[in-house]
């Protein structure tokens, strides 16, 4: 008889452990963490007479520099990385994931009006500015990128100054590439920096 009960009250906890297991929701895995867009390398930016050398990925907009599209991009979702080679010319990428892909297309749109009417601003700021500004077209890439130039220069101390600037768009990310030397667009590598503006669009996802 005790070997008999002592089974049936085994059998009774096994059964309410059972029950408990049961009722014990599941843990859901951890959700995966959001790919992020990837950033141009040094290699992939245009050639130059000196290598190029990345610096880190930042987050955030840049604290300083981007004149023409200053205060547009949100420091939430900016993430941006600086070029540099030994020679005066620099160059940056900023990558912003938007909420939307509404957003990002909004974001793209206000930071290429932006550089349509950078030139203009400037000379606002500086009366003793000259210079010219071009569309200088479109990118097939994904969404697409646009490129703009601006060439400035200064009569009165004899300096120059040639910008390469680009928008692109991959789904809810938005990139801007900006490249700048002294001298004059004649000597800038238009071309080149269309290549790395489509390598820059094409890396984000």
């Amino acid at each position: 008889m005790r070997t008999l009960r002592t089974a049936l009250l085994t059998a009774a906890v096994a059964g309410l452990t059972v029950t408990a297991l049961a009722q014990v929701p599941a843990t859901a895995a951890p959700a995966p963490a959001p790919v992020q867009p990837k950033f141009l390398s040094a290699g992939q930016l245009p050639a130059s007479l000196t290598p190029w050398t990345a610096g880190p990925v930042r987050q955030g907009v840049p604290a300083e520099g981007s004149v023409c599209t200053a205060g547009i991009a949100p420091a939430t979702g900016t993430r941006h990385r600086d070029f540099r080679t030994e020679l005066d010319t620099g160059a940056r990428q900023t990558i912003t994931v938007a909420a939307t892909t509404a957003r990002a297309e909004a974001l793209a749109a206000e930071l290429r009006g932006a550089l349509e009417t950078c030139l203009d601003r400037l000379k606002e700021q500086d009366p003793g500015l000259e210079g010219e500004a071009f569309y200088q077209g479109r990118v097939a890439i994904e969404e697409g990128a646009h490129v703009y130039s601006i060439d400035t220069s200064y009569p009165e101390v004899g300096s120059t100054d040639i910008g390469l600037y680009s928008v692109g768009r991959d789904g809810r990310a938005v990139t801007v590439v900006e490249w700048g030397q002294l001298g004059e667009l004649d000597g800038a590598p238009l071309e080149g920096f269309k290549k790395t503006t489509r390598t820059a669009v094409a890396k984000l996802y």
